[in-house]
C-alpha cells in the first residue's frame, strides 16, 4: 500500500537525486518551449524578493529568454524581473544582489505600499496576518499587469517544499502561467544556484516570506514549525523525525485545497 510520503513524492515529482546541470536544461527547455507553442508571449515577468527562489527562477528565465533570441534571431523576447517592495524593503540589499546575478533585459519596481494599505482602509482593517497574504496578492496583480501591457507570462517560484506545506499564498504567490522549479526541493535549488555561479549569500540566506509588519523577517522554518532540512530528507523519501513527519503531512492536508483551481461540483476533492 503506497504511503502518503510516497503519494506526495510522487505528486510533486522530486527525485532522490539530481544532476544540476541536466535539471537547469529542463527548466530553461520547458520555459522555451511554452513561448514556442505560444507565440503571442513575448516576455516573461517575474518578482525578484532577494531571496533563493525568485533568484534561482529569475535567472534560469534569462537564460530560457537569452537562448530563444539566439536561435531564432528575435531581438524582441525578454524578460522582465520586478521589485515590489512594500514601503522600503529592509533587506534591499539581498535583492539587488539577486538582480545582479539573475542579469534581467529589463527591471521595473512597483511599490505596493499604497494599494495594500488602500484595501486595509477600505475593508475597514484587516489583521496583519491577513494583509499579508493582501500584499502577496497585489503584488502578482501587478505582475499580471506588466505582463498583459507586453504580452508576457508570469512566472511561479513555488518549489516541492513550498509547494507539500502549502507556503503561499492562494491567488498570491501561488498564482502564476508557469512554475519552472516545481519539482525541486530547496536543498536542490541550492545545488542549482550553486552550478550557476550564484554568490553564496543568495542560497544561504535565512528563508522567509516577510509579510507580515508585526513579525518582520520572521523565518520560514519557525512559521512552519519544521525546518527546510526535514522537509527536503522526508520528499526525498528518507526517514525524518514521527515529529517532522507529523507536521510535514499536516500541512500537505490542512492546504490541499491550494492545489486545486476554483473547486466544482464534479471534483472529488469537496466529496
Amino acid at each position: 500500500m503506497t504511503t502518503l510520503q510516497e503519494k506526495i513524492i510522487q505528486e510533486l515529482g522530486v527525485k532522490l537525486v539530481i544532476d544540476p546541470a541536466a535539471e537547469i536544461r529542463i527548466s530553461i527547455d520547458f520555459l522555451k518551449a511554452y513561448i514556442v507553442k505560444n507565440p503571442f508571449i513575448r516576455a516573461f515577468v517575474l518578482g525578484i524578493s532577494g531571496g533563493q527562489d525568485s533568484s534561482l527562477t529569475g535567472r534560469l528565465a534569462q537564460l530560457a529568454i537569452e537562448e530563444l533570441r539566439a536561435e531564432t534571431g528575435d531581438d524582441s523576447y525578454k524578460f522582465i524581473a520586478v521589485r515590489l517592495p512594500y514601503g522600503v524593503q529592509a533587506d534591499e540589499d539581498d535583492a539587488q544582489r539577486a538582480l545582479r546575478f539573475v542579469k534581467p533585459d529589463e527591471t521595473r519596481v512597483v511599490n505596493i505600499k499604497a494599494a495594500a494599505d488602500a484595501i486595509e482602509e477600505s475593508v475597514g482593517g484587516i489583521s496583519d496576518f491577513n494583509k499579508g497574504n493582501v500584499k502577496a496578492r497585489i503584488r502578482m496583480v501587478s505582475q499580471y499587469a506588466i505582463a498583459g501591457e507586453v504580452g508576457g507570462a508570469v512566472l511561479g517560484t513555488d518549489h516541492a517544499a513550498e509547494n507539500v506545506t502549502g507556503f503561499y499564498t492562494k491567488y498570491g504567490d501561488g498564482g502564476a502561467d508557469l512554475l519552472p522549479i516545481f519539482r525541486l526541493n530547496k536543498r536542490q535549488g541550492k545545488q542549482l544556484l550553486a552550478y550557476l555561479g550564484a554568490e553564496p549569500a543568495i542560497y544561504e540566506k535565512i528563508p522567509t516570506a516577510d509579510l507580515e509588519d508585526g513579525r518582520p523577517g520572521l523565518a520560514d522554518e519557525v512559521a512552519l514549525g519544521v525546518t527546510y532540512e526535514e522537509i527536503d530528507d522526508y520528499l526525498e523519501g528518507k526517514t525524518v523525525s514521527a515529529h517532522a513527519q507529523e507536521v510535514i503531512e499536516n500541512w500537505y492536508l490542512k492546504t490541499q485545497h491550494k492545489r486545486f483551481m476554483p473547486i466544482t461540483v464534479f471534483d472529488d476533492f469537496w466529496k
